[in-house]
C-alpha cells in the first residue's frame, strides 16, 4: 500500500483533520494537511497527492472553485467530504470531477473502503480485460463474458458496461453517462437510460431485481461494485 505520494486532506476543520489523519496513518498512508483552499492547490502542485479528500465548505474559496482547478491538471481522485448533502450538491460535484462523495458525519470503514477503491480505479482504468469475479469485460476483443460464457449484449450495452466497468466503485451521474454514451444531445434521456440499466442487469446480475454489480445511486446515477 506505501507510496512516496501521500493522501492530501483539504478541510478546514482542525478535528476533521486530525480525525483522519489518525485514521489513514494506522491503515499505512502518509498524509499532507492544508486547511484552506489555495494551501491545498500549492500542497497538490507540490506533492501530487495519491488521493485528495475535499471538503466543500473553505473559509477561503467554495470547494467546488478548488475541485475546477484541481481538475486542470490533477487526475488521480478526488473525494468529496462534506455536510452538504443534497442531490444538487452531490451531482455538481461528481460532475465537475469529483470521485466519490461522502457526507458528514461519516463512518472511517465508510471512507477507507472508498478510499480502496478509488485508488483501485486509478489503476484499473489502464486494464484492457477486466475482471470482476465471475465476470469479464475485455475492452480490446470488445466482448463481456459471464461464467465463461460470452454475453449476447448490443453495441450500446458493451459500451454501457465498458464505461461502468472503467470507473469501478465511481458515482456516474446520469448526465454524464448520457453524454459518454449518446452525446451531448441527449442529456434529458434518463428514461432511456434506465431501460439500458435494466436490459443490461438481466445479462450481468445473477439477481436483476437485487443488483450487486450495477447499483444505482438514487436521483444521481449509477455506481459499479466490481468487488
Amino acid at each position: 500500500m506505501e507510496t512516496n505520494q501521500p493522501i492530501l486532506i483539504i478541510d478546514d476543520e482542525i478535528q476533521i483533520r486530525k480525525l483522519l489523519e489518525i485514521n489513514l496513518i494506522a491503515s499505512g498512508y502518509k498524509v499532507v494537511e492544508a486547511s484552506t483552499g489555495k494551501e491545498g492547490c500549492s500542497l497538490a502542485a507540490a506533492y501530487n497527492p495519491k488521493l485528495i479528500i475535499l471538503d466543500l465548505g473553505l473559509p477561503d474559496m467554495d470547494g467546488f472553485t478548488v475541485l475546477t482547478k484541481l481538475r486542470e491538471w490533477y487526475t488521480n481522485p478526488v473525494i468529496i467530504l462534506s455536510v452538504r448533502s443534497s442531490e444538487e450538491d452531490i451531482v455538481k460535484a461528481l460532475d465537475n470531477g469529483a470521485n466519490d462523495y461522502l457526507t458528514k458525519p461519516f463512518r472511517n470503514r465508510e471512507l477507507l473502503a472508498r478510499i480502496r477503491v478509488a485508488t483501485h480505479h486509478s489503476v484499473r482504468e489502464q486494464d484492457a480485460c477486466m475482471v470482476f469475479d465471475n465476470l469479464t469485460v475485455d475492452l480490446n476483443k470488445h466482448v463481456a463474458t459471464k461464467n465463461n460464457e460470452i454475453l449476447k449484449l448490443t453495441s450500446t450495452e458493451f459500451s454501457l458496461l465498458a464505461l461502468l466497468a472503467k470507473n469501478e466503485g465511481r458515482v456516474l451521474t446520469h448526465v454524464y453517462i448520457l453524454q459518454e454514451i449518446w452525446g451531448y444531445g441527449y442529456t434529458d434521456q434518463t428514461q432511456n437510460l434506465r431501460v439500458f440499466v435494466a436490459q443490461l442487469r438481466k445479462k450481468i446480475e445473477d439477481d436483476p431485481s437485487k443488483p450487486k454489480l450495477l447499483i444505482t445511486e438514487s436521483g444521481i446515477g449509477y455506481r459499479f461494485c466490481g468487488e
